[in-house]
């Protein structure tokens, strides 16, 4: 089994890790040196005096490059060693590591989740985070999950090409993975970790803005397209109530435009699907059997809110986009691509 850690701009708590791991484990060793730079070469000349092989990128390409070197390496070993996944500050324990490992030839074929349960001492930005991306896996896939930033991962030789395919050079990587995963039918094992925090994380080199744009673009581009929708939605039924006096002629009319421009952006651009015929076929009935149910119900609520009770059009349809929002992304998201 290998240990895989990928380190850019290490402290001395790499060394301590890699001495601890060859004293408390079997596992070799596997550094990939980001493109750190000479102040930090002596770290990793260290290590690799400690038996570890040290791979490097001559600049800074991103944690998810980083792991994707790495996984390349192994495949290259010519034995099919499993992969452990841990980061370099110190965050995970040698004890972890090796359960991990253990879990990961015990479930060949899983993806295996070292997951924190956040006790103790922990920075408000990192439980506050962790919170925000377990909800919006939750929410995107239906999979509950402790801990969906946990760098300490483990994966079955069988599964490296896999994990080489998956988009994502940097932080982004790691939930991109999770969403294959799923999307792939692969099954994920949460063994419980300890959370280790030290000096409030201060090493991390996770961008809060930049790298959280990217784990939250799946998201954030679902929202985008049914904004656009929704505005193409809104014209149509006013321009159509309008012409015609009759609400459910104009919700009709406006829906199927606005589902048919939603389709293909989110089949292109929001889950990413390649433009292939027999795709297309599979996933085209399902979206518009959903955009029916979600027409139906979008009458419905609108007739409820507009006709019975009174309230102003504009305000009705708000209220009924943001109720059928949530259920539209949940649906599309596993029933139809």
């Amino acid at each position: 089994m290998i240990c895989l850690i990928p380190s850019y701009e290490p402290d001395e708590r790499l060394i301590r890790l890699v001495h601890d791991l060859k004293d408390n484990t079997n596992l070799s060793i596997v550094l990939v040196d980001d493109g750190s730079g000479g102040d930090y070469a002596h770290l990793f000349e260290e290590a690799r005096a400690a038996g570890c092989v040290v791979l490097a990128h001559e600049a800074n390409r991103g944690k998810g490059q980083a792991l994707k070197t790495g996984f390349r390496y192994v495949q290259t070993l010519g034995v099919r060693e499993g992969v452990v996944c841990a980061d370099s500050d110190g965050q995970h324990l040698p004890g972890d590591i090796k359960r991990i490992a253990e879990q990961v030839r015990e479930n060949p074929g899983h993806i295996v989740l070292g997951g924190r349960r956040f006790t103790g001492k922990v920075p408000a930005r990192s439980r506050f985070g962790n919170a925000v991306t377990r909800g919006v896996f939750a929410f995107t896939t239906g999979i509950r999950l402790h801990d969906t930033q946990t760098g300490l991962r483990g994966f079955s030789f069988s599964m490296l090409e896999f994990l080489c395919r998956i988009p994502g050079d940097r932080f982004e990587y790691e939930m991109n993975m999770l969403l294959a995963a799923h999307e792939e039918g692969v099954p994920m094992v949460e063994i419980p970790i300890d959370t280790v925090y030290l000096n409030d994380n201060q090493s991390s080199h996770f961008r809060p803005l930049a790298d959280s744009a990217k784990i939250y673009a799946p998201i954030l581009k679902f929202s985008g397209s049914s904004l656009l929708s929704a505005a193409i939605d809104f014209a149509l039924l006013f321009i159509l109530q309008w012409l015609t006096g009759r609400l459910l002629l104009a919700v009709a009319g406006a829906r199927i435009c606005s589902s048919a421009f939603n389709y293909s952006m989110n089949r292109k651009f929001v889950f990413q699907r390649k433009d292939r015929s027999a795709a297309v076929l599979r996933s085209a009935p399902k979206y518009f059997a959903l955009v029916l149910l979600i027409l139906l119900l979008n009458y419905e609520l609108l007739s409820v809110l507009h006709e019975r009770i009174g309230l102003p059009l504009l305000l009705a349809k708000l209220l009924t986009e943001g109720v059928l929002f949530v259920f539209s992304y949940w649906s599309q998201r596993k029933f139809v691509y």
